[in-house]
């Protein structure tokens, strides 16, 4: 048996690599998927792409005792600091100084052809070359950065410079942690876990100032609750020090945003290849009210609508009805936020109405001559972003024409 599955650190060293190396793969499909012809894209995948090829083969190394493996993992890792340049000058949209280009590319291509030459055999001598020269290009990258024309880049350009000086800045105890020769004492290699959260932060940071701030929530209780797990490990575990107990929570914390990634992509797949209600509608070509509820039958929130036209309603006071439907557009069956009280003849018919056929919403289509959809919403489909659809289904439907114009 290998040596490395009786070593503890080495156990937890592999699995948050090979955790790193999954959640790195995914936000790079995730990425791609956003916008697959991106120069800055592209360039982004190359930077990622070397530190995820160094994390599964440093994770394999150890696993299966590979000297081979091991040595190409540290040339990725010597590569890693032209990926970042790349990168850097996409963002900037500038190429480098052309010595500091020069001084990196022949740093990565010594430090890359020394590991696969055995020179990573005295660790402490190539652990602090290769520490030097990533921390020298990183401090590099980061004066370009700092240094930059803010007028010629876009405000939302100049943000992502200020967000990814941040996250370069954040990950660099992470970075340092993986050098076991200029730290031997380290319970674990922490590497993987800030990728993790570098590309988490990097995803919730694309959308919306409400959509970032649901994601950093999100993002908040998935770190909490893998350190909570780590620690529940460590206290039924009969015999555990306090570096076990880091190491515990180092495997947690990495596999659960592994998971959290992976999720997250899968759901995002599910939903672009079967597109919501307001999707659909979106992408149809029907041009009139009518073809419009035909085409909404397909989907399982609108298979059993009842749409009923004013001549419908005649036993429930159209009289009565339009006047109080006017600035109207969506109903709930619960009577919140309805403008009239319970005992009030409209409410009662209204009440009356959506009782007779089972409906939870209410949707007025039109005023003149009155046209309703009854729509019955599932309580595990009843969420706010489903009121949203309704909401915006029903204007949609409201400004279509009834008969397409002669």
């Amino acid at each position: 048996m290998n040596g490395g599955f009786a070593n503890p650190a080495l156990v937890a060293d592999s699995i948050v690599d090979i955790c790193g190396a999954l959640g790195l793969a995914v936000a790079m499909l995730t990425l791609r998927r956003r916008d697959p012809r991106g120069a800055l894209t592209t360039r982004f995948l190359v930077a990622m792409g070397l530190v995820a090829a160094l994390f599964l083969l440093r994770g394999l190394s150890w696993w299966s005792g590979s000297v081979l493996l091991e040595r190409l993992a540290l040339a990725c890792a010597a590569m890693f600091p032209l990926g970042a340049l790349i990168v850097t000058e996409g963002v900037l949209r500038r190429h480098a100084p052309r010595a500091g280009k020069i001084a990196v590319l022949a740093g990565s291509g010594l430090l890359g052809l020394g590991s696969l030459v055995g020179l990573a055999d005295h660790p402490w001598a190539y652990d602090l070359a290769l520490a030097g020269f990533q921390l020298v290009t990183v401090a590099f990258c980061g004066l370009l950065l700092f240094r930059r024309d803010p007028a010629s880049l876009t405000e939302a350009e100049n943000t992502s410079v200020w967000r990814l000086g941040l996250c370069a800045f954040l990950i660099l105890p992470f970075a340092l942690s993986d050098f076991r020769g200029l730290m031997p004492d380290m319970p674990v290699r922490l590497g993987g876990v800030g990728a993790l959260l570098l590309v988490s932060i990097v995803l919730v940071t694309g959308g919306a100032a409400p959509t970032r701030r649901q994601g950093f929530y999100l993002l908040g209780l998935r770190v909490v609750a893998a350190l909570l797990l780590g620690v529940a490990a460590a206290h039924v575990t009969p015999v555990v020090d306090l570096a076990h107990g880091v190491r515990l929570c180092a495997v947690m914390l990495a596999g659960v945003l592994a998971i959290a990634l992976s999720v997250d992509a899968l759901s995002s797949s599910f939903d672009a290849a079967a597109p919501g209600v307001l999707g659909s509608l979106a992408r149809s070509r029907a041009e009139t009210r009518e073809a419009l509820i035909a085409q909404l039958a397909g989907h399982p929130l609108f298979s059993n609508a009842h749409r009923l036209s004013e001549a419908e309603l005649a036993d429930y006071d159209p009289a009565i009805l339009k006047p109080a439907l006017r600035e109207i557009g969506v109903l709930h069956a619960s009577g919140r936020c309805w403008p009239w009280p319970p005992t009030d003849p409209v409410a009662e018919r209204l009440a009356a109405l959506m009782a007779a056929h089972s409906a939870s919403h209410l949707l007025v289509l039109g005023e003149e001559p009155l046209d309703l959809l009854l729509v019955t919403v599932p309580v595990v489909s009843a969420d706010p972003a489903t009121e949203t659809a309704l909401v915006l289904v029903r204007r949609l439907l409201a400004s279509a024409p009834s008969k397409v114009p002669a």
